[in-house]
């Protein structure tokens, strides 16, 4: 019972930014790709952006 509640929570979960960085990087299929996504995720990609409401 109590296994099924854990996965349950960890199906809820949100990835942080750093986890889902690390997984677009790991995807990469060659040595270019890497290169390509390390200049997006240095430029910001997976920055989250706050909303102000004034």
């Amino acid at each position: 019972m109590l296994d099924t509640v854990t996965k349950f929570i960890r199906a809820l979960r949100i990835p942080t930014t750093e986890e889902l960085e690390s997984r677009y990087l790991n995807e990469a299929s060659s040595r270019y790709d890497l290169e390509q996504r390390e200049r997006e995720v240095e430029s910001g990609r997976f920055r989250r952006k706050t909303l102000a409401f004034y």
